[in-house]
This record gives structure tokens, C-alpha cells and sequence, in this order.
């Protein structure tokens, strides 16, 4: 019984290791696929994070405006001595732009003015907007009219009874927010950059709260794919950057593991029958050649083996300029294969 169990056991073993052995290989295998796997969809991610914030310019931009003006003058009933200008630089850290070359913005001001009567009996006035490149020159001016919305008395008492718990706590005030429009298309030269602008209100009478620049971007082919279907689009772009780099892998590993996708045997083989076609073709074109004069020896371009100098009847100098002959026809022929 021994004896019979003796050879089953040791059997047993070599089983066991062996498939030890396979599951070991295969999940370092897996493992290492995993990990191949990881760090392809990771880079896959990067390549489109960086072509998504390269690619894509700033989509809005807004920015305080201080005004100044002279104060230099003898002015009564609250008028100022110049017009509220303000300087607006359109550089993020004082280094990059905030519009991208050729791409249409928006570019508006928004006014919070009071409703007092000074602002009320102003009317219409205009703004005047300047944009200057490198040096101060300047590139673009435009100039829009804004005013006041209307509302009747009856209707400014109604709104102060109704809202005066909100207006005596200071939660609300008696204001308006006026928005003009600027430029409604802008485009940024690239040969001349728009690095800021001058906003000139053209009232010496004005009353402003505050003031605030916006640019809105709209975006047109990719980027508005881009803009408007983020989360499709980063899906396509990983997707495709994964797959074009699995391809790259592919051939790589092929290269490494057999030498490329063909066999080195069967690429000499090509090689040998392309010479040996070639050989035919030169020697077809050889003897298509007229016969030289009677007294110049005849010399053969046949491959060296057809022919025997010893037995032939040539001298010796008529043996040099074969050889010479015979030297040039290798040199031409010659083709180096791996």
C-alpha cells in the first residue's frame, strides 16, 4: 500500500507546485496589467486636463472700476471738476491675458447708481470706453448712452411705504443697477494685444455707487462642444487618448517580445528575392547593350562564377581593367542587410 501511495503523493506535489506556479505567474500577470491599465488611463486623463486649460480661454472676467476725477476747482451744486475716469488693466497677475486671440467676448459696465434727484435730473449720459495695447496706443473706442430707469412719484412712495421695514433696517436701498453693453463682439489682435482700457463717464454731474467691468466669452465650434458637454467630452477625450496609447503599448511590447510584427526570417527572405530580381533585371539590361569594337576585349557582366580568367585568352592588361570592371559592377550592386 505504501508503495503505491509513494508515487500518487509525490504526484500530488508536482501538481500542486506546478499550479501554484501558474496562478502565481498569472496573477502577477494580472497585476502587472492592472497596473499598465492604471497608469494608461491616468496619463490618458492628464493629456486631456491639459488640453482642456490650454485649449479653453477664460470664460468670464470681471473686475472693479474706481473712478477718479479732479477735485482741484471751485465747483457748487455738486459738480465735479472732470469726468469719472478709471484705467482697467485686462491682465490676470499682472502677466497673463484674460482674452484669447480671436475669440469673441462680451464686455459690459454695470453701474450702481441712487435714485436721488441729482441722478434723476441728470437724463442721459454717455460712456465712453477705450482699449490700448503695449505703449498706450490705442486699439478700440466705443461709446454707449445710459440713464436712470423711470419711475413716477406715485410709485417711488409706494415702493419706500412697502419696503420701509427693509429700508430702515438697511437691508435693502433705493438704487439701480445699470448695465451697458459695450462691445458686444470683441476680438483681440494678436498682433496687438488688448492689455487694458480707459472708461470715461462723460457727466460731471453723475452719481455712482460702484462700478464693476464684465467680459463674457462665447464660444463657438470645440469650445462650445467643450463649454456646453463637459462631462461628454472628457469622456470621448480620455476614451480616445487611452486607445491611441494602448496601440503605441501594443507595438512596443510586440517589438520588444518578437522583434516586430513580422519575423526577421521572413523580412530576409523579402530582401534576398528583391536582390536576386534586381540581379536579373541589370543582367536583362547588360546584354541589351551593343557588342564592343573588334579590338577591345569582350568583357561578360555574369555573375563571377561563370567566368575563368586562367582559361581565358586575355593579357594581362586586359585582365586589370576586367577586374576594375568587375570592381565597380560589386560596388553598385551591393545591398547591406541586417
Amino acid at each position: 500500500m505504501g508503495s503505491v501511495m509513494g508515487p500518487v503523493l509525490l504526484w500530488l506535489q508536482d501538481v500542486a507546485a506546478v499550479t501554484l506556479l501558474k496562478a502565481r505567474r498569472t496573477l502577477l500577470q494580472a497585476a502587472v496589467l492592472f497596473c499598465v491599465l492604471l497608469l494608461l488611463l491616468w496619463v490618458s486623463i492628464f493629456l486631456y486636463g491639459s488640453f482642456y486649460y490650454s485649449y479653453m480661454p477664460t470664460v468670464s472676467f470681471s473686475t472693479p472700476v474706481h473712478y477718479y476725477y479732479k477735485s482741484d476747482c471751485d465747483s457748487a451744486d455738486s459738480v465735479l471738476c472732470s469726468f469719472p475716469t478709471a484705467n482697467i488693466s485686462f491682465l490676470k497677475n499682472e502677466k497673463t491675458q484674460v482674452m484669447a486671440n480671436g475669440q469673441p467676448y462680451r464686455i459690459s459696465l454695470e453701474l450702481e447708481m441712487p435714485e436721488s434727484p441729482v441722478n434723476q435730473q441728470l437724463g442721459m449720459f454717455m460712456v465712453k470706453m477705450t482699449c490700448y495695447t503695449k505703449g498706450g496706443q490705442a486699439v478700440e473706442s466705443v461709446g454707449r448712452s445710459a440713464m436712470l430707469h423711470y419711475r413716477s412719484s406715485l410709485l417711488q412712495t409706494l415702493g419706500t411705504i412697502l419696503f420701509s421695514p427693509l429700508l430702515l433696517s438697511g437691508m435693502t436701498e433705493q438704487k439701480q443697477l445699470i448695465e451697458v453693453e459695450l462691445f458686444s463682439e470683441y476680438r483681440t489682435n494678436a498682433y496687438q494685444p488688448t492689455l487694458g482700457a480707459v472708461v470715461e463717464i462723460q457727466s460731471k454731474r453723475v452719481q455712482i455707487y460702484s462700478s464693476q467691468i464684465r467680459i463674457h466669452a462665447y464660444f463657438t465650434g470645440i469650445r462650445y462642444v467643450l463649454y456646453n458637454f463637459p462631462f461628454t467630452s472628457a469622456v470621448i477625450g480620455v476614451a480616445s487618448n487611452f486607445a491611441f496609447l494602448s496601440v503605441i503599448v501594443l507595438f512596443s511590447y510586440l517589438q520588444f517580445i518578437w522583434g516586430g510584427l513580422w519575423p526577421p526570417e521572413q523580412v530576409r527572405v523579402r530582401v534576398m528575392m528583391g536582390d536576386s530580381t534586381r540581379f536579373q533585371q541589370r543582367k536583362e539590361e547588360a546584354r541589351k547593350l551593343p557588342d564592343p569594337p573588334s579590338n577591345e576585349p569582350s568583357v561578360s557582366l555574369d555573375a563571377p562564377e561563370a567566368t575563368d580568367l586562367d582559361s581565358s585568352g586575355l593579357h594581362d592588361m586586359d585582365k586589370i581593367s576586367y577586374l576594375n570592371i568587375y570592381a565597380r559592377y560589386l560596388d553598385s550592386n551591393t545591398i547591406y542587410t541586417k
